[in-house]
């Protein structure tokens, strides 16, 4: 990626990896907006498609989706 990309990219997440489908530097938080770094992402759920900025929004956001027992 051009580190003189910037803006918010799109992603495609895969199991333990994603495909960038429009670069950029940032991904926004599905549930907070709080804009993730590309370099920080750590948290998504291929399932949903969506990022998340820490494990406990991703937690709270998995239990909400019937994803994993509360």
């Amino acid at each position: 990626m051009n580190r003189m990309e910037t803006g918010q990219a799109r992603l495609h997440y895969l199991d333990g990896d994603y495909e960038v489908l429009s670069p950029g530097t940032y991904v926004a938080c599905a549930v907070s907006g709080v804009h993730i770094p590309l370099d920080a992402l750590r948290y998504w759920s291929v399932d949903l498609q969506e990022a998340y900025a820490t494990p406990e929004i991703a937690t709270k956001r998995f239990q909400e989706k019937k994803l994993v027992p509360e």
